[in-house]
């Protein structure tokens, strides 16, 4: 069992078309998700981080995936290996720090294997990367910290730069 984290705003379509292949530069393609563990801050790990998009509001999708079937695991840092789900899982589970891991299933899901979608009320996560906790921003000049939480805290004056 995955969960993949999507916008509140899409559910309709989530049970009518199931999830979509992500769109864009990264490789391999395909859906983003973790595994479901019995630790549910490493399952829902990136909802804070997803929360710096835009989208106010998530749900959790969770959906099967066949215990044989080929998927990428790995660090979001580094390259992703190509192994089953299940192993995918067990990677993640026994990992030291599971923080920054992500599952990637390299086709859509179908409606049919979403098994439900649920709301996420509570907000788990990282911002930035998983070990960045206390920790001030690489830059904090308005252009690169603008739209951020509490970026105004961060901005340095012309005088101080």
């Amino acid at each position: 069992m995955f969960v993949h984290l999507g916008d509140a705003r899409a559910v309709a379509s989530y049970r009518r078309s199931g999830i979509r292949v992500s769109r864009g530069r990264v490789r391999p393609t395909g859906v983003f998700a973790m595994p479901v563990l019995p630790d549910y801050f490493v399952s829902h790990q990136w909802l804070r981080e997803l929360k710096r998009r835009g989208v106010r509001t998530f749900v959790g999708i969770s959906f099967r995936c066949p215990d044989e079937e080929r998927v990428f695991v790995g660090h979001y840092r580094h390259a992703h290996a190509a192994m089953s789900a299940a192993a995918a899982a067990k990677l993640i589970m026994d990992a030291p720090d599971a923080r920054g891991y992500e599952v990637i299933v390299p086709r859509r899901i179908d409606a049919g294997e979403i098994q439900s979608v649920r709301s996420v009320n509570r907000v788990v996560g990282w911002r930035y990367y998983p070990e960045a906790k206390g920790k001030q921003p690489f830059c904090r000049c308005r252009a690169c910290s603008r739209g951020e939480i509490r970026a105004k805290r961060l901005w340095v004056k012309d005088e101080d730069a």
